[in-house]
């Protein structure tokens, strides 16, 4: 008789172990996110435990504060520029890698990942001199720039990631049949990585909505994104204002994961 190596108490205490294990993780990594949103709609004037009173008043702080609704409105207009522009660019280069007369590929694909891996810091004072010499710094030019640069390595991998399970003998086909380079990628190449596309995006736009580092580098006194002004409001006044727009930003980010996760399904 054969005995199930996954019977028996030894190995029930194992999987028990791994089962709180990986909730005791996951605790570790999403209590301090969502401690947040309880705190936000309570009235202490202090962000401490225990939780006062329900109260929208932060809320109705937040909404009718010109500062913090023009900070929201610079960081979705820079995150949805930004996020343009490095699909466009991010799933060219991610074509051009596939190529396979594309020479030093395996170089330019660790460039272009670089900001991805590379601390924000240095990217941050790479791009303060780089662009302090082009007249960039505080503009919002500046900003979308910077955001593209380290929103492409997202693009990059995710159309990738599309294009390698891209069947090539559909492009074959194409060509078989008369379709021009340009047709082929149109009404072949472009509809099957469009999930890679999309996932790209996504994670582009969020890179860009939650940015501070580089902004903090770049930015001058007129560009004023959430999450500068959420830095700013931490160092200097820690309003409980900050709990409304942290809680803003952690249900749009959660929104754009579900959509993400939903785009990677199809």
């Amino acid at each position: 008789m054969v005995r199930n190596p996954n019977s028996g108490p030894v190995a029930w205490l194992g999987n028990l172990g791994l089962s709180l294990g990986g909730w005791l993780v996951l605790a570790f990594l999403l209590l301090p996110i969502l401690i947040v949103l309880p705190l936000s709609f309570s009235d202490n004037r202090y962000m401490s435990l225990p939780l006062g009173h329900f109260t929208l008043h932060w809320y109705e702080d937040f909404f009718s504060s010109r500062q913090w609704l023009g900070a929201l409105f610079n960081s979705f207009a820079i995150a949805l520029a930004s996020t343009v522009l490095a699909v466009v660019l991010g799933g060219l280069a991610a074509l051009g890698l596939r190529h396979p007369a594309m020479p030093g590929k395996r170089v330019i694909e660790v460039l272009l990942i670089a900001p991805m891996i590379v601390p924000a810091v240095i990217v941050g004072v790479g791009m303060y001199f780089v662009f302090s010499n082009a007249g960039l710094t505080r503009t919002y030019l500046g900003l979308i720039l910077a955001h593209t640069t380290l929103a492409v390595p997202f693009v990059v991998v995710n159309v990738g990631s599309a294009l390698g399970g891209l069947n090539q003998r559909l492009l074959w086909a194409a060509a078989s049949m008369g379709a021009t380079p340009w047709m082929t990628l149109r009404k072949v190449t472009l509809p099957l990585v469009s999930p890679g596309l999309v996932s790209g995006g996504l994670f582009a736009f969020a890179t860009s909505l939650d940015e501070v580092v580089v902004t903090l580098f770049l930015a001058g006194p007129d560009q004023r994104t959430l999450p500068r002004e959420m830095f700013t409001t931490a160092r200097e006044a820690l309003s409980p204002v900050l709990l409304s727009a942290a809680t803003i930003m952690v249900l749009f980010a959660t929104l754009l994961l579900l959509v993400s996760r939903s785009v990677s399904r199809r």
